[in-house]
């Protein structure tokens, strides 16, 4: 940005991002994903016009889960990643 702009402007866009670091593969927000298409598809999936049922269902739901110790059964794997994403791993030729 201070190639581009004055000093002054420069820091007032700057000023404007919020930078937040992830890990640089996305298995977090795929769990997450996949955790709230479960709430959706087992609490959530239907119209609800009462505000209280909309606050109470999802809790209930995460309170089951919790005790249930649900978890996401991630099983992509670096090799099958080199595989289905073999464009972006390099190779290296003999």
């Amino acid at each position: 940005l201070y190639e581009t702009f004055p000093p002054d402007k420069a820091k007032a866009l700057w000023d404007r991002f919020e930078f937040v670091y992830t890990p640089k593969h996305g298995s977090w927000l795929n769990m997450a994903e996949i955790e709230l298409n479960v709430l959706t598809g087992q609490c959530l999936k239907r119209r609800i016009d009462d505000i209280k049922i909309v606050r109470k269902e999802p809790a209930a739901w995460e309170k089951f889960r919790n005790n249930k110790n649900a978890k996401v059964n991630w099983q992509f794997t670096t090799q099958d990643a080199r595989i289905k994403l073999s464009r972006l791993y390099p190779t290296l030729e003999s």
